[in-house]
């Protein structure tokens, strides 16, 4: 009998459900909240709002295009957080009652441990391009920036993360000082690639083991420009292209510098790469270019799978779901969690 589970994410601004059966992806389906861009950042109440209007259409659309009736799902996986509190409340209320009416089983996925197992999505049974345990992965987004040791899907240790900043909030709040609009990292993105990355240097921290910080760098891309915007009033115009590019290639040295010690330290050479961070092309170069030059064996993931997706959610179900490991109606969702 097959497996068939329905995910459905809704931890920050868009809505997502996908439908999975036995690990292979039929149907993902994101609907975006663009309301968000004229404030400069999520906002929480909008956000939220939003899901209400969304999450029906969405998770109909879904099971459409798999071509899956309500009454065949196995499971209903959805994201219990970390995340907006608000948004969490919409697709957990949904799950809850989708699952009850139908009388099918609950399972509670940690977001974060979604967008790690992102890897382990296939869009077909010859798909078999997934790490091996255990491997490294830095997990990269707006509110994380972590080296994760995956031993098993449910067996993650934490050895590196932020002490501060995430390297995804660092590049939103450097866009928004330049006046670039939001969300900062595909702009930052689009435009190093037409820039100089050796043009202007940022402070790097100076952090033992493996975590990191980046509020110092942010600091001193504040006060940098502040120094030569008073010079040229038009700076930020003339240059945009070589301060994306040079803020860009700091970001992705600090974020290199630390896991290439992770490797060395624990001897795990299969790598990879997760969160919508993931999607940035330096980084994804320089991945790249450690495979070629120390011997890793990368997984990069599809840019579908960076950004929150629901389809993380319903492989990351699945694998929980052959455990049984399911989840109690009375579960709460939590906005604030490690990945453990």
């Amino acid at each position: 009998m097959d497996t068939i589970i329905l995910g459905i994410e809704s931890s920050c601004d868009d809505t997502s459900a996908a439908v999975i059966r036995d690990g292979v992806l039929l149907s993902s389906v994101i609907a975006s909240q663009a309301v968000h861009e004229a404030y400069g950042g999520v906002v929480p109440e909008l956000a939220s709002r939003a899901h209400q209007q969304n999450i029906v259409p969405v998770v109909h659309e879904a099971l459409k295009r798999a071509g899956v009736a309500k009454e065949q799902l196995s499971a209903v996986a959805f994201t219990r957080g970390p995340g907006l509190m608000g948004s969490l409340l919409v697709g957990v209320s949904f799950a809850k009652g989708f699952a009850r009416a139908l009388g099918i089983p609950m399972v509670d996925v940690n977001h974060l441990q979604g967008h790690v197992l992102a890897h382990f999505i296939k869009e077909s049974e010859a798909d078999h391009d997934q790490p091996h345990f255990p491997f490294l992965c830095l997990l990269v987004s707006g509110g994380n920036s972590q080296i994760i040791r995956v031993n098993a899907y449910n067996d993650m240790e934490v050895i590196g993360q932020t002490i501060d900043d995430a390297a995804g909030e660092a590049i939103d709040k450097c866009s928004k000082v330049m006046g670039l609009g939001y969300p900062g990292g595909p702009i930052i993105d689009r435009l190093a690639r037409q820039g100089n990355p050796g043009a202007y240097i940022f402070s790097k921290p100076h952090i033992p083991g493996f975590d990191y910080s980046f509020s110092g760098l942010k600091t001193s891309f504040l006060y940098s420009l502040r120094e030569w915007v008073k010079e040229d009033p038009d700076f930020i115009e003339h240059h945009k292209e070589d301060l994306a590019a040079s803020l860009e290639k700091t970001i992705v040295d600090i974020l290199m510098d630390k896991l290439r010690a992770a490797v060395k330290a624990t001897g795990i050479r299969e790598v990879a790469v997760a969160g919508g961070v993931s999607a940035n092309n330096g980084l994804r170069n320089a991945f790249r270019e450690h495979a070629s030059k120390y011997g890793w064996r990368i997984f990069i993931p599809k840019f579908g799978y960076t950004t929150d997706n629901a389809a993380m959610i319903a492989i990351t179900g699945y694998f929980k779901f052959l455990d049984k490991d399911f989840c109690t109606i009375d579960k709460p969702a939590y906005a604030r969690v490690t990945i453990k």
